[in-house]
């Protein structure tokens, strides 16, 4: 058994794996729930992937959270981790381990094929996987919560607004008729507007391309993007998964 854990900024996604195949997924808000889960469900082999902690950090928590598990050995992804795709990136030793695995993930998935990979989180990632497994660079840009915030801390009257993500058909308007609306407007269909601007760029480049879509805020636009979208939301936990088994 293999435990595959995405660290984010607000939450820890997890993927338990008997090989290569994909039995359980959870997330958790604190690393205390995370050390009852690994309890309760134990692994020999662990991968963490980390945007908000350094390694050091990880290792020394994750140390003392295992007491009582059986993971007995960690890797921590990183810029030298060995992982089973080239990178043809300037720096990267900077690339996001993130991007990486969700790269990864694709490849696992969809072999042979050129792939567009939108990470819709706390920022929006739009990376290029060509059909010979070698990642060609992509976009960071702020995601939507960013979005909201900024305008609120920017301005001096505006408010700070969050997204009802259990009403995802609660879609503002263009026209919007009031600030409150307006704001979601300009975040929401601003976002959505970006994104199918990036995809028919792709397109146009490379008729034959697959789109993936992952990350917290992509049910919210997986049905309002040009289709054909793919939606997986384990994508960066496929990834870890594959970087896991490439390193073993």
């Amino acid at each position: 058994m293999n435990v595959a854990i995405d660290w984010g900024n607000s939450s820890l996604k997890v993927g338990w794996f008997d090989g290569p195949a994909l039995i359980q997924i959870a997330q958790f808000s604190t690393v205390a729930e995370l050390a009852h889960a690994l309890s309760q469900q134990p692994a020999q082999r662990g991968i963490v992937s980390s945007t908000s902690q350094s390694a050091d950090v990880l290792e020394r928590q994750l140390a003392e959270l295992c007491i009582g598990s059986v993971v007995t050995r960690w890797l921590f992804l990183n810029g030298q981790t060995p992982v089973p795709i080239q990178k043809d990136y300037d720096t990267p030793h900077t690339l996001g381990a993130d991007r990486i695995a969700a790269a990864v993930g694709a490849m696992f998935l969809y072999p042979g094929e050129h792939c567009l990979i939108l990470d819709l989180g706390t920022c929006i990632t739009a990376d290029w996987l060509d059909s010979e497994g070698i990642f060609r660079g992509g976009l960071i840009s702020p995601g939507l919560r960013m979005r909201l915030r900024a305008m609120h801390q920017f301005t001096a009257r505006l408010p700070l607004l969050e997204i009802n993500r259990n009403n995802p058909l609660a879609w503002p308007r263009l026209d919007a008729r009031n600030t409150h609306e307006a704001m979601l407007s300009g975040a929401m269909n601003g976002m959505r507007l970006e994104l199918d601007g990036i995809i028919d760029e792709y397109r146009q480049r490379h008729p034959a391309s697959r789109v993936l879509m992952c990350g917290g805020d992509g049910p919210l636009f997986e049905s309002r993007l040009k289709p054909p979208i793919f939606a997986v939301p384990p994508l960066v936990l496929w990834g870890l998964n594959r970087i896991l088994h490439y390193n073993v």
